[in-house]
């Protein structure tokens, strides 16, 4: 194999690649530190906070936490003091206010914790500066809200969210999870509309459980837990592949002999490479008391799932975007790329992030808890009338939430949920809708016995309620939704208020039907029976991937929406304004800015891609194919020249590849008219003209790119084959 081809240099290094050993931490007396031991070890949590602040002190903090009381200056400075004697001791010189603005990663602007004169520094830490900072605002995109000029903005300390060192190589950092706004107080971010959208979900919630009788329900947390899926590629082939680098997926690419056709990697033994960075990335996540709890193969080869366990919403949205940081940094640590596209292969599942979703109360309890008898468990049955309410009402909301250039790839494609948003319960909770709906009585079915294996040595297996629906976009699974159709990509922050909004308001239709309805049982009875009729539309136990339900959807009035730009513009809708407006989670201003940035991110994506492709057939399949062709071609010649008739077979070979570059070349002339037909469009046109015709001309380029590939030598084809990419590391 010689060495003057990139992608066999590539297909070395990784070959020769080790799995990575790294140092696991000890004590002082070097003994071995256990994942427990580490769990949080770098998180000012509120065990820490109480080891640290008087008593008075930390009973008044947490009284701000659970009732929403104001932050008092005295008590702001108390914790300041404390967080940075404890975040020296950690090694950390400076902080930073760490926010999620509507690029979807995290910022952060870093001040040291000195004050200077000549001849020393000070280390000083207010309670003023824990709560606020002041960032450029201007460079964020802002989506109309703001000007270059106006470059004011701040972040405000999340309380909720407990402080974390982020370390570094040779330093550390106080990281203060915090919102961002501007200088107007209009929302910047994404965590402040999520904050918004849980203190929504709050007041309907204990609403509702008033009314039923609960009175002892005073505060109601929306609780989330994502599961991550990855792509893990040696970065000896990104090196050598512009469209991984640049668009984290690959542009073009001919299909491997074997994808994932034999099921074999799915749930497999992992990899040793891979699960030398699974330590290293758990340890890394423990540290900051994000609880990772599973890890596995997925379906593709080369992707791979984290799991993390129940938090509260806010929380759960910063655990998210460390998870997604942290699983990149330490990928590049093992000589891996971390591909968090949702679709960086094609021919091969891509990668969602499912979003799982419940609520609980002061209690401790799970408001979707079915119990032993659903039936008769009227507190559930109230909740998850006002879910199917919400997903029913507002079903084209929750897809445009969902929207991306990398998701449309994804949806529906027999590896995700269709971009037709319905709800699955099972066949125990269908039959209790249906009875109450009707009038009839019910008797509970035992789904929840147990699976006879017919060994006798072995144990009975616990069956739940019901069984899973991998195909549904919004899924019942025990004892919460799972919000299945989010891109891998993406900050779960803005599904994850979408989510909590609409179903915040089915609540709050619920609770008017009740009060109108009298606070009796048959006033309940009849509300809920009122309201799952409306809703029963969005409920669908079949195969969501079958052209059947297409049609019979469209016949139930439920959205279709196939493509970003048209489901972005649910967000423009009269109603889903008036939702927003109405619960106070986002202004007509926040939401219409997050419509233009959702199209501005949406166009530019697809510009991007352009330039990678563009790129890519210039500099390595043109080349390759016609130095290609004149290989052939000469060999014919020289054929002729010694008195040989060539075969059909090769003349028919190069009419082929010939056939294949002429056809390249006028589908890369199409495309780039295209764009720049596309380049003289508004915003929102553009974005539709782009999906209409350069994302579908990209793929009618990627199939006849695919087509030469095969046909080109080996040894002149540089960029790294799928088959190399998927398999060989």
């Amino acid at each position: 194999m010689t060495s003057t081809n990139p992608r066999h240099l590539a297909i070395r290094t990784a070959s020769e690649r080790m799995a990575h050993a790294i140092e696991l931490p000890c004590d002082m007396e070097g003994n071995l530190v256990t994942a427990q031991e580490l769990f949080g070890c770098n998180t000012f949590s509120f065990a820490v906070m109480q080891e640290r602040l008087p008593p008075e002190s930390m009973r008044n903090f947490l009284d701000t936490i659970e009732h929403g009381k104001a932050l008092e200056k005295g008590l702001a400075d108390q914790i300041a003091n404390a967080v940075l004697t404890w975040a020296e001791e950690q090694g950390a010189t400076h902080f930073c206010h760490w926010f999620h603005p509507m690029t979807g990663s995290t910022a952060e602007k870093h001040d040291a914790f000195f004050e200077f004169n000549q001849s020393e520094a000070l280390a000083k830490f207010t309670g003023a500066q824990l709560i606020q900072s002041e960032p450029d605002a201007s460079s964020f995109p802002s989506g109309g809200m703001r000007t270059t000029f106006e470059a004011r903005g701040y972040t405000a300390w999340d309380p909720t969210s407990p402080m974390f060192i982020m370390e570094g190589i040779n330093g550390a950092t106080l990281c203060i999870p915090s919102a961002f706004v501007s200088y107007h107080g209009d929302a910047l971010d994404k965590k402040t509309p999520l904050l918004r959208s849980m203190e929504y979900i709050n007041q309907q919630a204990v609403r509702l459980c008033h009314l039923l009788g609960h009175t002892d329900t005073d505060r109601v947390i929306a609780t989330a837990g994502p599961e991550q899926e990855y792509f893990l590629t040696d970065k000896a082939y990104v090196a050598f592949r512009s469209d991984l680098k640049i668009a984290g997926r690959s542009l073009v690419g001919s299909p491997a002999p074997k994808g994932q056709s034999l099921d074999d990697h799915y749930f497999g033994s992992i990899p040793k490479r891979a699960l030398a960075f699974m330590h290293e990335l758990e340890l890394e996540l423990y540290k900051l008391a994000v609880p990772a709890k599973t890890r596995h193969n997925e379906v593709a080869p080369t992707q791979f799932e984290l799991a993390v366990q129940y938090s509260e919403a806010n929380l759960a949205a910063d655990h998210n975007q460390l998870v997604m940081e942290l699983i990149k940094k330490v990928a590049d640590r093992h000589d891996f790329t971390a591909l968090l596209h949702e679709k960086p292969f094609a021919g091969v599942n891509g990668s969602g992030k499912h979003l799982n979703w419940s609520l609980a109360d002061n209690q401790g309890r799970n408001l979707l808890e079915p119990g032993d008898n659903p039936s008769q468990n009227l507190r559930f049955l109230a909740f998850l009338a006002a879910v199917l309410d919400g997903v029913h009402n507002h079903a084209g909301l929750l897809r445009a939430a969902i929207a991306s250039h990398g998701n449309d790839f994804r949806l529906g494609a027999n590896e995700a949920p269709p971009a037709i948003i319905s709800v699955f319960l099972g066949e125990q909770l269908t039959a209790v809708c249906d009875a109450l709906v009707s009038g009839e009585q019910t008797t509970e079915k035992d789904n929840a016995g147990h699976i006879e294996l017919g060994v006798a040595r072995m144990p009975q297996i616990a069956r739940d309620n019901t069984d899973r629906n991998r195909t549904s976009p919004f899924a019942f699974t025990g004892n919460k939704f799972e919000f299945r159709a989010v891109g891998s990509q993406s900050s779960i922050s803005f599904p994850l208020m979408v989510v909590n909004t609409v179903i915040a308001k089915g609540i709050s239709n619920l609770c008017e039907m009740i009060e109108a309805n009298g606070n009796g049982k048959a006033g309940l009875i009849q509300a809920l029976r009122d309201s799952l009729a409306k809703s029963s539309p969005i409920r669908f136990e079949g195969n969501n991937y079958s052209d059947d339900w297409v049609n019979q959807a469209e016949k139930l009035g439920l959205p279709n929406l196939k493509k970003t730009p048209e489901a972005l513009e649910q967000l423009r809708s009269p109603s889903v304004q008036a939702l927003f407006e109405e619960s106070k989670v986002l202004s007509k201003a926040e939401l219409e800015s997050r419509y233009h940035v959702k199209v501005e991110l949406y166009n530019s994506t697809v510009e991007i891609e352009f330039e990678a492709l563009s790129d890519i057939i210039d500099h390595h399949i043109l080349p390759a194919a016609l130095e290609e062709r004149k290989t052939r071609a000469e060999g014919i010649m020289a054929l002729k020249g010694a008195g040989i008739t060539p075969s059909s077979g090769d003349l028919d070979d190069l009419k082929s590849l010939s056939g294949d570059i002429e056809a390249l070349r006028n589908a890369y002339n199409k495309l780039k008219a295209n764009m720049q037909t596309a380049h003289a469009l508004d915003n929102a046109p553009k974005a539709v003209y782009l999906a209409s015709n350069v994302v579908t001309q990209m793929e009618t380029i990627r199939q006849i790119a695919d087509g030469a590939e095969d046909q080109i030598a080996d040894s002149r084809w540089t960029l790294p084959r799928y088959s190399e990419m998927l398999f060989h590391h």
